[in-house]
């Protein structure tokens, strides 16, 4: 790897990796039965919970965040030690684990396929089968839903992972490669599995929580304004995206989740959130967006074309920002 070639090398296959692993996640999603790094970090999440709990019993907040600690540190340093490794080995194999470990840290085929089985029961009228459907992306109760409902549940859904799942892993790839993406997915799985407001978890997962929220904070106002764009190159209403934006974006109990639900509702003139049950509960919070019509259908493909086109806005900038970090990181050392 010495020399100007493999210098080069070293500062263009990173980009590369990181453009090439979106095409991998649209071409490939998350096939059944192929290992995940998500998978391992809940594993290691559920089983962190059971120990710290009895470890330090009576302090929760305390056992939540050596858990956060734990999990975050363990995200980073095993891919950043593997990548060491590999491309020690050759830069064509650092390479190869670049690459398959972005593709891990996307999302975007996978919420398609899961916002279209809701689309294709609703398109038939099984209301039954759509509300199946629908559970396994929302968290509210199912039963409660009639179509309309379930068409919001998952438009909403499409708009509020567009961060999580795409937006944020290419801001921290960009900045700081996979280790730093994957650090990112363990934040981000955490407060998946703990960070909620429930006694169960309060103290517990409040570090994990308040650790999400910030790591999101940038990539989730990056969205909304990418899905605007979004809007005026899809043909929807980017002017209205842009009006409901600005006034609805805080009208979510999360300080991030309202920014893609608010340009995504006023890309398509309707209205998403409001009152909803959880665990048989009336939750009551504020609608977003004004509906100039009802929700319908194909609200569902239109929300996974709003979510891909602002994913390719974001690629190339993300590239360009791994670029010159590379760059700088190889002018330095």
């Amino acid at each position: 790897m010495e020399g100007l070639n493999g210098r080069a090398l070293l500062v263009f296959l990173p980009p590369a990796a990181l453009f090439l692993s979106f095409f991998l996640d649209r071409l490939l999603g998350d096939p059944p039965g192929m290992p995940h790094p998500v998978r391992a970090m809940g594993f290691l999440i559920d089983r962190g919970e059971r120990v710290l709990r009895r470890l330090l019993p009576g302090r929760e907040g305390l056992a939540g965040t050596v858990l956060v600690v734990l999990t975050a540190g363990l995200s980073f340093a095993l891919p950043a030690g593997l990548l060491l490794l590999a491309y020690r080995f050759s830069p064509w194999a650092g390479f190869v684990l670049e690459l398959w470990l972005c593709y891990q840290a996307l999302s975007a085929r996978c919420l398609q396929q899961e916002a279209m089985k809701v689309y294709d029961r609703v398109i038939r009228g099984d209301l039954p089968e759509a509300r199946k459907a629908v559970s396994m992306i929302v968290g509210r109760d199912p039963e409660r839903l009639d179509m309309e409902g379930v068409i919001k549940a998952a438009v909403e859904t499409v708009a509020e992972n567009l961060s999580d799942g795409v937006i944020a892993p290419l801001v921290f790839m960009a900045l700081g490669g996979p280790a730093l993406g994957m650090f990112y997915k363990g934040v981000n799985t955490m407060d998946s599995m703990i960070g909620y407001t429930s006694e169960r978890y309060l103290r517990f997962g409040r570090t994990a929580a308040k650790l999400d929220d910030a790591a999101n904070r940038l990539p989730a106002r990056l969205s909304g304004v990418l899905l605007i764009a979004a809007a005026a190159l899809t043909g929807l209403d980017a002017a209205n995206a842009r009006r409901i934006y600005r006034r609805d974006r805080y009208r979510h109990a999360s300080p991030n989740s309202g920014h893609g639900e608010a340009a995504c509702a006023g890309a398509l003139g309707v209205a998403l959130a409001g009152d909803a049950y959880y665990g048989g509960e009336l939750c009551r919070k504020p609608s977003i967006g004004d509906a100039l019509r009802p929700v319908r259908a194909a609200d569902i493909p239109a929300a996974v074309r709003l979510m891909y086109v602002s994913a390719a806005l974001c690629l190339p900038a993300a590239c360009l920002v791994r670029l010159a970090v590379r760059g700088i990181l190889m002018g330095m050392f």
